[in-house]
């Protein structure tokens, strides 16, 4: 299950470098969703632990290329609407809750083994899928100004929403972690914690749903300070105050800010900054850095403080997380060169001249 955060990490990054570099990202959105479909099924064979684990590697490896490479491709399709991503975004939320409440309840009635045989379906419908969306037709290939994107990563702003972002994820460890046992250990049953995630991610829908209105009425820097804030909050309250169903509901309504809006707003800025020459590359960062790495960061570094202390430690570990990217944030968070005067990429539905 590592192997998923490991190439996280490094996948984005190679595709999106090809996604820029060919221009042709639909293609490879195609070849990655056919091939990681083919290497998953090397589960069927039954390798054994080291051949299960190059199944994974060479799985995820495709399949974590994907998502970066819709991201841009999605963005680059709204264009001058593209503070109505939310609303694109909001089917990946609703299909998690499809999954969770079709595939849990068909576990009820049939052996956990035949779980591959029915993800293998989901995998080839994203596959067939993908051909559905037009390709890139007459998108003329420039070459980029040299050390242009070493220039756009070293920004200080840049480096402020990468550090912000890392943070995010950090403090998400315990909850993608231990967010089950944690109820468990306070006497939660499986129904109400299944019901509790659920709860998280269709505030995260009701967000996205309305995230339009946020971006036209606030800054970047605004939104994600708050967005912070808010989550900051979460995890103080899922930490202290757990025993109390109300308080736990509110929290986990608070999903809609510490996942909803911030990767909302983020996906949008790295396409303000990067610009059309880094954009791919833009997106493998955002996700290898924050959801890889911030992530894998934010797993291992809960399990001490479970270990060492308890479950409320490792979310108070997350609280303490926030309250750091609250500080960088407010003090380095700005918005891109050429958005400051009009701010259209963030106060209004237009599109902002900076992204080229």
């Amino acid at each position: 299950m590592a192997t998923i955060q490991l190439t996280k990490i490094v996948a984005p990054s190679v595709w999106g470098w090809l996604g820029d570099r060919s221009g042709q990202r639909v293609k490879l959105v195609r070849f990655g969703a056919i091939t990681g479909s083919l290497f998953f099924a090397g589960v069927f064979l039954e390798p054994g632990f080291y051949g299960l684990l190059l199944v994974m590697l060479a799985f995820t490896f495709f399949w974590n290329a994907i998502l970066p490479l819709y991201e841009v491709i999605t963005l680059r399709t709204l264009g001058s609407q593209r503070d109505r991503y939310g609303k694109v975004r909001l089917w990946g939320s609703v299909g998690f809750i499809a999954s969770v409440a079709g595939v849990g309840g068909i576990l009820e009635w049939v052996p956990v083994g035949t779980l591959p045989w029915l993800l293998l379906p989901v995998f080839a419908g994203i596959a067939v899928s993908a051909f559905l969306i037009p390709s890139e037709r007459g998108e003329v290939r420039q070459s980029a100004p040299r050390g242009s994107l070493r220039k756009i990563v070293t920004h200080p702003s840049v480096v402020t929403f990468f550090l912000m972002n890392f943070l995010l994820q950090v403090s998400h460890g315990p909850y993608y972690t231990f967010f089950s046992i944690h109820l468990e250990q306070h006497g939660y049953g499986k129904l109400s914690t299944g019901l509790l995630w659920s709860l998280g991610v269709v505030a995260e829908i009701g967000l996205f749903l309305v995230m339009h209105r946020f971006t036209r009425r606030f800054t970047v820097r605004q939104i994600a300070i708050g967005a912070l804030f808010l989550t900051m909050i979460r995890w103080l309250l899922i930490a202290e105050m757990t025993d109390f169903v109300v308080v736990l509901v509110f929290a986990q309504l608070l999903h809609a800010a510490s996942y909803g809006a911030l990767h909302a707003i983020s996906v949008q800025y790295i396409q303000s900054f990067f610009g059309q020459h880094h954009h791919g590359q833009g997106q493998a960062l955002y996700s290898g850095l924050t959801f890889g790495a911030g992530g894998a960061v934010g797993a291992w570094l809960s399990g001490f403080l479970v270990d060492g202390v308890s479950t409320s430690a490792a979310f108070l570990g997350g609280a303490v997380a926030m309250a750091l990217a609250i500080v960088i944030t407010w003090r380095g968070l700005r918005p891109p060169p050429g958005a400051q005067v009009a701010k259209p990429a963030y106060s209004s539905g237009s599109s902002s001249s900076s992204s080229s």
